[in-house]
């Protein structure tokens, strides 16, 4: 189990995002974590689901870092794409961006994508546990706002107006794929003898 400052759970996450570290601690902190990085993730393998991506990886950075560690995967699934570019999505990233996206997406019936996030809990020598998170919404015709990283400024959730790109960060962790992710492990790692 992660270990514990001052009545606070400690909680390495292994990555390399800032982006995805400042989101855990916005999630986390306020349920009791304090949440500290480490650019240790394992390998990314090539997988059909986030989850297997999350669990493999997590069980290297566990073993290499010889303590518990948490790890994320997360991807943008496109209806109208067949789900591309799903666990694809840092490479598609990388290589068409953001204007990829929305060009794949020119004269499409529908825009109707959704954000998948899965978070894997390791100890070395375990066996991961995963949580999932996902939020459905559109992609929009171009990309807005200047917040969040990643595919954020072209995703609008739905019940709103706005995409990722545009919301606080507070805004975004209420109701985003990687929020419900981290507050499954915090409920589960509270019933598993947690703080």
């Amino acid at each position: 189990m992660p270990g514990s400052s001052r009545g606070r759970t400690v909680v390495l996450f292994a990555t390399s995002n800032k982006g995805k570290l400042e989101e855990a601690r916005q999630v986390l902190g306020p349920l009791g974590f304090t949440v500290r990085g480490r650019d240790a993730k394992g390998t990314e393998i090539q997988a059909d689901t986030t989850a297997e991506v999350a669990a493999r990886s997590s069980r290297e950075a566990a073993d290499k870092l010889r303590r518990a560690v948490i790890v994320e995967d997360a991807g943008l699934f496109v209806d109208e794409l067949g789900g591309f570019p799903g666990v694809y999505s840092a490479y598609a990233l990388r290589t068409i961006g953001l204007g990829g996206i929305i060009t794949l997406l020119r004269g499409s019936r529908s825009r109707r994508a959704k954000f998948v996030s899965s978070v894997a809990y390791c100890e070395p020598g375990g066996r991961p546990e995963v949580f999932d998170g996902s939020v459905s919404g559109v992609i929009a015709d171009g990309p807005r706002g200047s917040g969040g990283f990643g595919f954020d400024p072209i995703f609008v959730p739905d019940g709103y107006e706005q995409t990722f790109g545009q919301l606080t960060l507070e805004a975004k962790c209420r109701i985003s794929h990687r929020g419900e992710a981290l507050r499954q492990f915090a409920r589960w790692h509270a019933s598993h003898g947690g703080r």
